[in-house]
């Protein structure tokens, strides 16, 4: 195996969304990208109480982060995504679905939480990627 396979079984829910399994193989790097919320360089709020643009720019913000390792979102192998309660799911998601979809999606965990690290902050995004070289 020299690239990371993303299963979807049978017998598990098929989406376009997300994939269930990721094997990657020996030898791949391992990239971290930890929690990124709608900030910008100065650390200022971005998107105001828009959970679509704070979604918008938190995940500008994990694929900075995935180029300064010499990833992209191709090798994104899972997506964990935090709302805060209250926040709208399907405008926040809706907004970043279309940048996460692949012909191989990642896997994906989303929560609902109380709150965020980041006052104001209504989605933080992290991911874990690994590149074959």
């Amino acid at each position: 195996m020299t690239s990371i396979q993303r299963l979807r079984p049978e017998g598990l829910v098929q989406s376009p969304a997300f994939s269930h399994v990721a094997i990657v193989p020996p030898g791949a790097t391992t990239i971290y990208v930890g929690g990124q919320n709608a900030v910008d360089a100065d650390g200022a709020l971005v998107g105001a109480e828009d959970v679509a643009a704070q979604s918008v720019r938190a995940l500008a913000n994990a694929k900075v982060a995935l180029a300064a390792a010499g990833a992209s979102v191709a090798d994104v192998v899972q997506w964990t995504v935090y709302f805060v309660e209250g926040a709208d799911l399907a405008a926040g998601y809706g907004a970043i679905a279309s940048e996460l979809a692949s012909d191989e999606p990642a896997l994906v965990s989303a929560a609902l939480v109380a709150g965020l690290g980041v006052p104001g902050a209504l989605v933080e995004i992290s991911a874990v990627a690994a590149v074959v070289r």
